[in-house]
């Protein structure tokens, strides 16, 4: 089994369902998220926004994010999930980049002291 991955995966619900109905939803998506092997860390409910243009003829949506952790394959099946899912309008699920201990154990070169004077030698 490979090491799982950190995620984030913002989905956009439709508005027309009430809020509780909306909270009803998420819970809903995390568990199905959690049956699948993933392990939802955190749910943002972001609330109704505004979209950029109109989606299925909504010019709203309840946006929500799930920080999560995964295998690339559970990922690609709560996609087809949320895909079949009718009140999901959007979603986008991006890996979220981890830094290594190489990276983070490297230290900036240090610049040179402002007395330090460069000469050039120009024959």
């Amino acid at each position: 089994m490979s090491a799982l991955r950190p995620y984030e995966i913002l989905v956009i619900v439709d508005p027309k369902p009430t809020d509780e109905e909306v909270a009803a939803l998420l819970t809903q998506l995390g568990e199905q998220a959690k049956s699948l092997g993933i392990e939802v860390d955190k749910v943002d409910n972001w609330g109704k926004r505004r979209l950029a243009y109109d989606i299925r003829k909504q010019r709203e949506g309840t946006y929500a994010v799930f920080e999560a952790k995964a295998e690339p394959s559970m990922v690609k099946e709560l996609e087809r999930q949320l895909r079949l899912n009718e009140n999901v309008l959007r979603f986008l699920s991006t890996r979220v980049p981890t830094r290594s201990k190489k990276a983070r154990s490297r230290k900036a070169p240090e610049p040179p002291d402002g007395d330090t004077k460069v000469l050039e030698e120009v024959v």
